[in-house]
C-alpha cells in the first residue's frame, strides 16, 4: 500500500499556495461587493462586466472574454441575464456579420452610475483594512498572473 499524503504536507500547501490564496481573497472580495451592490440590483461580477462594456465603441465577445480571463460560454451566460433586463445590447458587427457586439444600453449607464458611488466607497473600505500593502505591487503581480 502507497503511503498517503501527510497531514504536514497538507498544511504546507495550506500555508504556501498561491492559487488557494488567490480562491480564497477573490470569494471573500466578491462577498463583499455583491453586498454592496446588492440594493441596485448587481453583482460583483455583473458591476465589472458593465464596466468592461463602458467604452467608446462596442467590443465583439473574443476580446472581452479575453479581457475578463472567462471563456466564451461563460461569458455568453453572464451577458444574458443583462440583455435581459435591457441593460446590454448585442448587434451583429457590420464589418463581420459571423460576430456580435456588445454595447450598454441607456438603461446599462444608468446602473452602472448608480453603482459605481458603492464601489468607490467599498474598495475605499477595502484598500484601508489593508493598511500599509503596496497596493501597486499587489496590483501588478495579480496582474502577471493573470
Amino acid at each position: 500500500m502507497k503511503e498517503n499524503v501527510s497531514f504536514a504536507t497538507t498544511l504546507k500547501v495550506r500555508d504556501s499556495c498561491l492559487c488557494l490564496h488567490a480562491q480564497r481573497a477573490a470569494r471573500a472580495l466578491a462577498r463583499r461587493f455583491d453586498e454592496a451592490l446588492r440594493p441596485v440590483g448587481l453583482t460583483n461580477g455583473q458591476f465589472s462586466l458593465l464596466m468592461a462594456l463602458n467604452r467608446p465603441s462596442p467590443i465583439t465577445l473574443t476580446p472581452l472574454a479575453e479581457f475578463l480571463c472567462m471563456d466564451r460560454t461563460t461569458l455568453t451566460a453572464a451577458i444574458k441575464p443583462l440583455m435581459r433586463d435591457g441593460l446590454v445590447d448585442m448587434l451583429p458587427n457590420p464589418q463581420d456579420a459571423r460576430s456580435r457586439q456588445l454595447h450598454l444600453t441607456e438603461r446599462g449607464h444608468e446602473k452602472l452610475r448608480a453603482a459605481l458611488p458603492i464601489w468607490q466607497e467599498t474598495h475605499k473600505k477595502i484598500e484601508a483594512a489593508l493598511g500599509p500593502l503596496d497596493l501597486n505591487t499587489l496590483k501588478e503581480g495579480l496582474a502577471a498572473l493573470s
